[in-house]
């Protein structure tokens, strides 16, 4: 389990297909802190930690998550957001996210407000249900606040704070980003399904 606050960039250092599979090496501020096993959120996406070698670490990412989120377009040089799985001892600053990426979609408009930024994102209307206007979303990994819902698209105001310590300071409209919906939203929507079914 994580919370959408990112506590570091990692930059992709190699990739390499091993069958239907590829590997990651990256190098990150946090990387002496990890241990081989461990769950790391990358662009919101949950991998294991595999190999560990001085500022670097090693994960992989089978085809299901290939098939499924941006990772099948990674490639050396590429910044991605982290985040270390959350301690239940402490608060939950962003909101509950699984790291199971629930699909993509793509940045269709991004806007400078002289002070902070807003991004639209076009998703797939099969999730309509999942997101609420000033609901939690988590794009990339980042827990952000939605508004502006449509059946299709969405917006999310950034700060600069928030824009100087993640990936989205690189996010130009065309690119494709992950996207996870809240999951009570999407336990209530399934329980809904069902009760409308019987």
């Amino acid at each position: 389990m994580f919370t959408g606050i990112i506590e570091s960039l990692g930059t992709i250092k190699e990739v390499s297909q091993n069958g239907t599979n590829k590997t990651f090496w990256i190098n990150s501020t946090i990387s002496s802190s990890l241990k081989i096993d461990e769950s790391l959120c990358h662009n919101g996406v949950c991998l294991t930690i595999e190999d560990i070698r001085d500022d670097e670490y090693r994960v992989t990412a089978i085809k299901e998550t290939l098939d499924k989120t941006n990772l099948k377009y990674w490639k050396k040089g590429d910044l991605v957001n982290l985040e270390r799985s959350m301690r239940m001892n402490g608060r939950i600053d962003g909101h509950i996210v699984q790291g199971h990426v629930d699909g993509t979609g793509y940045c269709i408009s991004r806007k400078d407000l002289n002070g902070s930024f807003e991004y639209t994102f076009s998703y797939d209307e099969k999730n309509a249900a999942c997101i609420i206007e000033k609901g939690s979303v988590c794009v990339n990994g980042v827990s952000l606040t939605a508004f502006n819902i449509s059946d299709n698209t969405f917006t999310v105001a950034i700060i600069p704070y928030t824009l100087e310590h993640t990936n989205f300071k690189s996010l130009k409209e065309d690119d494709l980003v992950n996207m996870e919906f809240d999951i009570l939203g999407k336990y209530v929507a399934r329980i809904l399904d069902i009760n409308k079914a019987k």
